[in-house]
């Protein structure tokens, strides 16, 4: 089963270090968990902070911190990064995503098959639009809608700092799959990240839903996948 989840969702993530990024201290935490190996990044503010996707166990870990983020932001509703919503909002996060919750979007026809438990089921408090910018809890990100891995696929930039959290668009040297039914399109994930993302600033340092960190200007020279 494992094997299938990561075959899926992260058939071209490969398990390489991160690039080198420049002598920095990163001002938010990571966490990799469930069984894809999801990552979530949590950027902590006074008000409690913003969680970036909610792989399984996520939630613990934070309890576990005496961590409660005020809003979780999903790149995409994959069950991989949403296994922990529900639990988050009974904790009082609110969910912030491009759609409403769907299980066609959870891929939930999928993880049945496998004989995996259903994700449960979430309210998404704030619809995002992909044209406006945002500022939420003292942070600033523009938008970009990206799909062709996931119909609701979103990045988030954060210009101040150069960070591109990516969700499942672009890794380090590879990009989303494609080919899951009804979710899939090739030609358009590679459209949406020659737009939205290879014209960011190449310094820009990406944050992937899965495997290592990397850049845009790392990417846009390397990745087999962009050439």
């Amino acid at each position: 089963m494992l094997r299938c989840a990561m075959s899926l969702l992260a058939k071209n993530v490969h398990p390489k270090r991160a690039v080198d990024l420049p002598a920095m201290q990163l001002s938010f935490l990571t966490y990799t968990g469930g069984i894809a190996e999801t990552n979530g990044y949590f950027l902590p503010s006074p008000d409690g902070g913003i969680l970036i996707d909610a792989p399984e166990g996520v939630c613990d870990w934070l309890a576990a911190q005496g961590l409660r983020p005020s809003h979780l932001l999903l790149t995409h509703q994959h069950f991989d990064h949403v296994m922990d919503a529900a639990a988050l909002q009974a904790r009082g996060t609110k969910i912030c995503a491009f759609a409403n919750y769907d299980s066609a979007l959870t891929l939930e026809h999928v993880t049945r098959s496998w004989g995996m438990p259903d994700v449960k089921a979430f309210v998404v408090d704030e619809l995002l639009d992909p044209q406006n910018a945002f500022t939420m809890a003292g942070r600033s990100f523009e938008l970009a809608h990206v799909p062709g891995h996931a119909p609701d696929s979103l990045t988030f930039f954060d210009a101040e700092h150069g960070w591109l959290f990516s969700g499942d668009t672009l890794f380090q040297q590879s990009i989303g799959r494609t080919d899951i039914p009804n979710h899939g399109n090739h030609a358009q994930l590679l459209r949406g990240i020659k737009k939205h993302l290879l014209t960011l600033p190449g310094d820009t340092k990406v944050f992937p839903g899965h495997g290592p960190s990397t850049t845009i200007a790392h990417e846009a020279r390397s990745n087999p996948y962009l050439r």
